[in-house]
């Protein structure tokens, strides 16, 4: 159990979930009392968890991390296989993909954002992209123990599974002539996939893309950050369910 997380709420998430086994939580002495570090110790305590007061000077050793005086000792993340996603009963699914993600933050950030608008599922390949580590469980403010990650060695061969499953893919590209707000996302199973900082989406990926699409940019700047791209397609996507939901009502 080396992994570590880190952050008032990304601890208190990981003990609120209970998905990963969780050694140990460590507390700074002389911190301000707050409604979450009472969860954190009430759920702690709930669970059977040994939690600690250490000194500020303790701490140190994990100056590398904001920790805000809150530090969990956990087993590895458990990632959802893919062949289970595809059986786990759903009328219609979405997911992220992610095609070489470099900056933890960004993907914390993408899967913060895929929670919160309703997402089932974050892809992503176990080579060139970053790990899922205690960077991105903090950036993702826990909302990574309320997803199902799927970790893949091959995301040409599982974007073919999924289009065989009536998965409609869903590219980013610059260089598309339609806009985002241009697709209908209701009423289909859909991956929106997102690519590196710098590359982009590979174009291996990008020839297995049902719809390429893009945000217009203005002022010829084109420059917009990856989790801001990413959350502004997932909310059209959500945007567009609310409605439909509403005149079937």
């Amino acid at each position: 159990m080396n992994d570590i997380v880190y952050g008032k709420n990304s601890v208190y998430e990981l003990l609120a979930q209970g998905k990963r086994s969780v050694s140990k939580v460590l507390l700074m002495k002389g911190m301000k009392p707050n409604d979450k570090i009472s969860q954190i110790i009430d759920l702690a305590k709930s669970k059977g968890i040994v939690f600690q007061f250490l000194p500020k000077e303790k701490f140190l050793q994990y100056k590398e991390y904001t920790h805000q005086g809150v530090i969990a000792f956990v087993a590895p993340i458990k990632y959802k296989d893919f062949e289970d996603f595809l059986r786990v009963p759903k009328k219609y699914k979405k997911v992220i993909i992610t095609d070489g993600i470099e900056d933890p933050h960004n993907m914390g950030s993408i899967i913060r954002t895929a929670v919160c608008a309703g997402f089932d599922g974050i892809i992503f390949p176990s080579r060139r992209n970053t790990p899922i580590n205690a960077t991105v469980e903090k950036s993702s403010a826990g909302a990574i123990n309320h997803i199902d990650m799927i970790m893949v060695n091959s995301l040409s061969s599982i974007i073919d599974k999924l289009k065989n499953e009536n998965y409609w893919i869903i590219a980013t590209d610059m260089k598309a002539k339609d806009n985002y707000y241009d697709i209908d996302y209701c009423n289909m199973n859909f991956a929106i996939v997102m690519g590196s900082e710098k590359e982009g989406i590979s174009s291996t990926i990008m020839k297995k893309a049902d719809y390429r699409i893009k945000i217009p940019m203005l002022n010829g700047f084109d420059s917009l950050n990856v989790a801001n791209a990413a959350s502004i397609i997932m909310y059209e996507a959500l945007k567009q369910s609310l409605q439909n939901s509403q005149s079937v009502v």
